[in-house]
């Protein structure tokens, strides 16, 4: 059995991981990395430490939901002593997005803005709209609770990335993320991509294709954060056996 490392325990997604890990026959909780107390109890027999070097050694597969900052250092922490990742963690910069292609040429890494089979099912359908839909305006809404940090969620920004790569555009020219005032028409390559925060919303995405007389929605709702948990236990069970490289969850749902 592999001994999982829990990186962000006491987040949303953490607490629930520890939750489902106790179901699972491949993977143990064994080790979580703590940089403040839990307001919850753990297993007996969890290494609980804050010491990033020990909790890195103590881990066969690490899952991460943390925070930028922070999984900058447990990358850096792997670079030293590679283990095979799985991070959920949005907002990552491209520095850090750039240690994670390094640590992926010596351990197995899988990244996904969104760890839900509804999410990964969806950007296969927003590619293959986006490519087929020719002349339909893209608008993509997404909803979170009003504690979610970043904006545009990584999910949004990962569902436009699919909608702009199967049209050849480039993202960073084509992304609208707001309008104010007599700003003109819209243009035929925008690809807007709207946050609204509010409330206990674990996740709500829309992408719209938009044509005179007629439109198409693709949306997706997340009803409880367990999707998210469920799905990275999945992504580590599969992640085991890889070889290095940098995966998505779509190559682990066999979607790509």
């Amino acid at each position: 059995m592999m001994k999982a490392g829990i990186f962000g325990a006491s987040g949303r997604v953490g607490r629930l991981l520890i939750e489902d890990l106790g179901a699972q026959t491949q993977l143990k909780l064994h080790a979580v990395y703590l940089r403040k107390e839990l307001n919850f109890p753990l297993p007996e027999d969890t290494l609980v430490t804050n010491d990033l070097d020990t909790f890195v050694a103590e881990s066969d597969i690490i899952i991460d939901f943390s925070l930028p900052e922070a999984a900058q250092a447990l990358l850096e922490a792997l670079l030293k002593n590679p283990k095979p990742l799985v991070s959920g963690t949005t907002g990552l910069s491209v520095h850090q997005l750039n240690l994670m292609k390094e640590l992926s040429s010596v351990a197995p890494v899988l990244y996904a803005t969104n760890m839900s089979l509804g999410v990964a099912m969806l950007n296969k359908l927003v590619s293959l709209a986006s490519k087929t839909l020719e002349g339909f305006d893209i608008e993509i809404v997404e909803m979170h609770h009003r504690h979610k940090k970043d904006a545009p969620s990584g999910t949004a920004l990962t569902l436009a990335e699919s909608a702009a790569s199967a049209r050849g555009l480039d993202l960073d020219k084509a992304r609208v993320s707001g309008r104010n005032g007599n700003i003109g028409e819209r243009t035929a390559d925008e690809i807007a991509v709207m946050a609204l925060r509010g409330g206990d919303i674990v996740g709500r995405h829309t992408v719209g294709f938009y044509n005179d007389g007629e439109f198409v929605e693709l949306n997706h709702t997340a009803t409880s954060r367990n999707t998210f948990s469920k799905g990275a236990i999945r992504a580590a069970k599969w992640l085991a056996t890889q070889d290095n490289g940098l995966y998505s969850i779509a190559d682990c749902l066999e979607l790509s």
